[in-house]
């Protein structure tokens, strides 16, 4: 028994509530070294003389990889507390009881040497707007969507589509525009609209907001955005727009008066300045986004800026009903910030959505107190490595996808932001090396899988594109120009996780089987009444992949376009890059 890689502490991830009455608890391993895991609990004052009365139950292995085993188990405790520990048994017959203070021979009498979970409060329970896990996203750079109104071009505003995008261009894309194309998102499915920044502000992306306030002139006025989140609630499409509270731009009234006064601007606390005057250029003398000069940093624990953000957190709620926030580089903003821009908003709008975007690991921010969810780079880059590029193989997309899905509590997963390309990285399509089935693999994957997906504006009718300004080009309107096999096949899945539950958000992921040779995987989704098997082939040439689970099973196949041929025996012929999705009958 490899002690010292066992691993639990009474927090995050290894032991939150997991509803208002359950708990949930996890144990970390070496593979492969524990043959069981039981869990040693009871409630922390249920004495018999002076012995601690408790119970044992089994745990379950929920993941694992080549290096943990990640073990877990559900209570729910009869008074709302617990003290507990592990009963482990190794392969070799050792057994050991571990403990906050370390493993024991025997089970310890001391109630104080166990973990302990004082009191299951309810309002500690983590909660997100339950629709999201049956919303599917679509991202919209409104400046490059569609132009609607040339009448509120911008200066110099170029033809649409007949240039290359720059990070100065402008193609005049706006509101209207939006508005003209709704029946084309509701037609592929779309019930979530994420819009980049619609802020006044200096650029083509407006992540340099000039006035939080105000909408760019370039997209329309207040009643024209009035008409378009109408127009989206109307269809049964959510809308979440995009909040840059960590800087704001160059020309922000702020910093400009703070630029002309000095030291004596009332505002220069606002920022982090080093000293004055205030030198913008190469290396500026205060705070910024990177090192981007006419992105200042805002001082987020200052009262005054404090209460000018939560107000435009609540303007455009309370005046335009918008139903989620995306919040810009989130994990640079201090995380005092975030539990007040949460009470604020939740207190307008219980069911709002906060999304934060943060690449890495996210759980000081997902733990109910701040945000609902973050952006799944982990995920994206698993899905495009082992997909896209072939750049790590099917034994290290499983460590990387399991490792993900005991990254965060089980509550937390079903509400992640799933994505596979975004207006900050090169499209998918480009990242598949144009290689389009192996594009349809990531998007099956992508819209099966547990989380909440997106999808980047014209990835669904093939549009490629390098990193930022390619990946920003003028959406393809003309039908003769767009993969539309790839749209309907992309419309096809979003159908079948609504009408499917089991096949979208209601089902639980589980790895079955990865085949090393082949690099194929097989994964199972499954509810209490229903349970589907996908066999994806993740190669250039065709494969038999036997799947035991199918073996003398009435099945049906989900996919009746793909040519996958399935024996009694559980052996499912596949063509290069082929998959199938069996119902179990």
């Amino acid at each position: 028994m490899i002690k010292e890689a066992i691993y639990h502490k009474p927090i995050n991830q290894y032991l939150y509530n997991y509803d208002n009455e359950t708990v949930h608890i996890m144990l970390q391993a070496k593979a492969k070294d524990l043959k069981s895991v039981s869990l040693v609990y009871g409630d922390p004052y249920d004495f018999t003389g002076e012995n601690w009365n408790y119970k044992l139950k089994e745990m379950y292995i929920s993941g694992q990889t080549e290096s943990l085993d990640y073990w877990k188990v559900e209570i729910k405790p009869e008074f709302r507390r617990l003290r507990y520990g592990f009963y482990c048994e190794s392969f070799d017959g050792q057994i050991s009881y571990f403990t906050e203070r370390g493993h024991y021979s025997e089970a310890p009498k001391a109630i104080g040497y166990y973990f302990c979970l004082p009191y299951l409060h309810e309002v500690d329970t983590f909660s997100a707007p339950n629709w999201v896990k049956d919303t599917v996203w679509y991202q919209i750079f409104p400046e490059r969507f569609a132009n609607g109104d040339p009448s509120i071009n911008p200066e110099g505003t170029l033809p649409w589509g007949e240039h290359d995008p720059t990070p100065t261009n402008y193609f005049g894309g706006d509101f209207q525009g939006i508005i003209d194309h709704l029946d084309y998102l509701s037609d592929l499915g779309i019930n979530g609209i994420y819009f980049t920044p619609i802020f006044k502000a200096g650029s083509n992306h407006k992540y340099d907001t000039i006035d939080y306030f105000e909408i760019d002139p370039q997209f329309g006025d207040k009643e024209k955005l009035k008409e378009l989140v109408t127009a989206c609630h109307k269809r049964g499409i959510r809308v979440m727009l995009d909040a840059v509270f960590n800087h704001s731009g160059f020309y922000f009234e702020q910093f400009q008066d703070v630029l002309e006064k000095g030291e004596a601007s009332q505002y220069k606390d606002w920022f982090h300045i080093y000293d004055f005057p205030v030198k913008p250029g190469e290396k500026p003398n205060y705070d910024t986004f990177g090192f981007v000069a006419n992105m200042p940093k805002l001082n987020t624990a200052n009262p005054e800026v404090k209460e000018y953000l939560l107000k435009v957190a609540r303007y455009w709620i309370e005046e335009f009903d918008i139903d989620g926030w995306r919040l810009d580089v989130a994990n640079e903003v201090d995380h005092a910030f975030w539990r007040e821009f949460r009470n604020e908003v939740k207190q307008i709008k219980p069911d709002v959505y906060i999304l934060g975007e943060i690449w890495h690991d996210s759980m000081r921010w997902l733990q109910g107190d701040q945000f609902d969810a973050v952006m799944n780079y982990p995920f994206t880059d698993s899905v495009i490595d082992f997909f896209g590029n072939h750049s790590i193989d099917v034994k290290q997309f499983k460590n990387r996808l399991t490792e993900i899905m005991h990254m965060y509590p089980e509550n937390v997963q079903n509400y992640l932001f799933n994505l596979l390309d975004s207006h900050d990285t090169p499209r998918v399509l480009t990242l598949a090396n144009q290689n389009k089935d192996r594009v349809r693999l990531m998007y099956l994957f992508l819209l099966t899988f547990i989380g909440s997906p997106c999808i980047y504006y014209g990835d669904e009718i093939g549009m490629d594109g390098g990193g930022d300004p390619g990946c920003r080009a003028c959406m393809e309107w003309d039908p003769d120009k767009q993969d539309l096999e790839l749209r309907q096949f992309i419309q096809n899945l979003i159908q079948l996780r609504k009408e499917t539950p089991v096949f979208g958000a209601e089902g639980q992921f589980e790895f079955l089987h990865i085949f090393e040779e082949s690099n194929s995987i097989v994964y199972q989704k499954q509810t209490d009444n229903e349970k589907l098997i996908f066999v994806i082939n993740n190669s250039d040439q065709e494969q038999i992949i036997t799947v035991p689970e199918l073996a003398g099973q009435a099945t049906q196949p989900i996919f009746a376009d793909q040519a996958a041929e399935l024996d009694e025996h559980g052996q499912v012929q596949l063509s290069n890059y082929g998959f199938q999705c069996y119902k179990i009958q």
